[in-house]
């Protein structure tokens, strides 16, 4: 058994949806799909035309005629609804559903996500065979979500849950960032240039002033690149005040 969950799309409507659910599953590295009564038959040409390169997702398809036979092998449902249900069950978050989808399937389970129709989204027969409700915090005036928009952020959770990207990461561009021995060649080049050039004044405030002049220059995230061209602009200033 591969370790993903499978994403169960219960009677869908549209063949294009279909395809673009698969290329969003795909896009997370999830390529287990089952397709519950779809509308307009199966396979769908649709669909495979809006795959764009999924289309392994859709000829792996399982197709089953009703959701109690799609989800018979696993031993946790997940239905994703936007809509207040007068059923008793526990609600989560698409994380936290992701995160419990994950630790399940690692302890060998069988784990489904439900998604619904186009136009009306699941009915209460298919939640009620889920053990528990995943609901996105969406706008309360406007809370239906696409099918594939749907597919996508479930699949976004999926991944962030086995693979948690770094909040933020730098491109350096072929460069370093610069140490502290090159900061503080910087910080006394600009010092003495701007007493030459009388920056530091009146007298009594210049210890405070150099002292924050540095303190700026250690704060900045700077790489060596910048210190050479700090360096530069200081210099061609210099150059161009003396020809002056």
């Amino acid at each position: 058994m591969k370790n993903i969950p499978d994403f169960v799309l219960v009677r869908p409507q549209m063949g294009e949806n279909i395809g673009a659910a698969a290329r969003a599953m795909l896009n997370f590295g999830l390529d287990r799909m089952s397709v519950v009564a779809p509308r307009d038959g199966w396979p769908n040409e649709r669909a495979v035309a809006m795959a764009s390169g999924a289309g392994r997702v859709l000829d792996g398809a399982r197709l089953s005629a009703t959701t109690a036979e799609a989800v018979a092998d696993c031993a946790m449902v997940f239905a994703t609804t936007a809509r207040d249900r007068d059923l008793t069950k526990p609600v989560y978050s698409p994380e936290a559903a992701m995160i419990e989808a994950r630790d399940r399937i690692a302890r060998g389970e069988r784990v489904a996500i439900l998604f619904g129709p186009e136009r009306t989204g699941l009915e209460n027969d298919d939640v009620a065979r889920a053990n528990a409700i995943v609901s996105v915090p969406t706008n309360p005036d406007f809370p239906s979500l696409n099918l594939a928009q749907c597919v996508l952020l479930m699949g976004y959770e999926w991944r962030r849950a086995i693979a948690a990207p770094a909040a933020q990461t730098m491109e350096m561009a072929g460069t370093d960032f610069a140490n502290h021995a090159e900061l503080e060649a910087l910080a006394a080049h600009y010092e003495e240039r701007l007493d030459t050039a009388g920056f530091f004044f009146p007298e009594g405030k210049a210890p405070a002033m150099k002292r924050h002049l540095r303190n700026l220059w250690s704060r900045m995230p700077l790489t060596r690149a910048d210190v050479q061209t700090f360096h530069g602009m200081m210099r061609q200033m210099v150059r161009w005040k003396e020809r002056g």
